[in-house]
């Protein structure tokens, strides 16, 4: 049984910026409305979900200093598959040059990068040398444009982390997974011809719950307290969902990521594109106590605690 650690993280954004402004033009809505009520000044939307992850997975890849052909599995993130199958995963198998590689998609919507990761540290435990991790998504193509309860929020984007075995333990210490089914029609896309539809006030009230009780939850596997945490890194939705959430957790909103200012809710994107940014910030360091933790349709929960390095 084998310990993993994560050695390259990588992002991806669309070079087409949407401010709020330009949102402002065809809804009923203005910048001040929308900063106070969910802290997005603006979002990139167009590429390809697998185009971006491809992206994301290249400079992870680069900054872990493997040889890509290692790749023994790549586990890929979405909702917005660019097709119904074969699986993006696939592709990403093949793009890279892992030609020994399985490949799958897992859909756990905001969530799913993290059910990802945590799948990943399983698959090395059980003998894998090296895992390719992506979350990848066009929600674009899935947001009515024209309702602006749903339009202010979503962003396009990619991101991607090598998992690599250790001789050493694993960096994870403590995970949690939930799934709450009963409440998944409040937020929902029937197919990728139709469009997101969400019950806003019932997904925020849900969301908090489940991301706090997911954090303590993994927290405790790990034996640490929300104290023992550096740095904490959740799913960028919405500013007032983040900070409920962490003053349910009794945690300082000091120790958040958020780069939703700039990126909207990118579902399975959102967690290492602020991932990325923390570690390009230099807010990551070895030996520092990181806790990813996210919500998303279904309900679905996940949350991992780390040590990194």
């Amino acid at each position: 049984m084998s310990g993993g650690r994560i050695t390259g993280v990588g992002s991806a954004l669309p070079d087409n910026v949407v401010t709020n402004h330009d949102l402002a033009k065809t809804l009923d809505t203005s910048h001040e409305w929308i900063l106070e009520r969910t802290g997005i000044s603006e979002r990139r939307i167009g590429g390809t979900t697998g185009g971006l992850g491809l992206e994301a997975a290249n400079i992870a890849i680069e900054r872990s200093g493997i040889d890509p052909s290692e790749v023994q599995l790549v586990l890929f993130s979405t909702i917005t598959s660019d097709q119904l199958f074969p699986a993006t995963a696939n592709m990403i198998q093949d793009a890279i040059g892992a030609e020994k590689a399985g490949a799958v998609d897992l859909n756990a919507a905001c969530s799913g990068f993290v059910y990802a990761l945590i799948s990943g540290f399983g698959h090395i435990a059980l003998g894998a040398d090296k895992v390719l991790v992506v979350g990848a998504e066009t929600l674009s193509r899935v947001v009515d444009w024209e309702d602006r309860n749903i339009a202010i929020l979503f962003g396009d984007g990619g991101g991607a982390a090598v998992l690599e075995a250790t001789d050493g333990p694993s960096s994870l210490l403590g995970w949690d997974l939930g799934s709450k089914g009963s409440v998944g029609h409040i937020l929902q896309c029937d197919s990728i011809e139709s469009k997101v539809s969400m019950d806003g006030k019932e997904v925020f009230r849900q969301a908090v719950v489940a991301m706090s009780a997911s954090a303590t939850s993994a927290l405790e596997m790990a034996g640490l307290t929300i104290d023992d945490v550096d740095i904490i890194i959740p799913h960028q939705a919405n500013i007032r969902i983040i900070e409920a959430a962490f003053r349910r957790l009794g945690a300082p909103i000091e120790k958040a990521v958020t780069n939703l200012d700039r990126t909207g809710n990118t579902s399975s994107a959102s967690i290492p594109l602020a991932m990325d940014e923390a570690l390009e910030q230099g807010r990551i360091n070895d030996g520092d106590i990181v806790l990813l933790t996210g919500f998303g349709a279904g309900m679905s929960s996940a949350s991992a605690v780390l040590r990194w390095g």
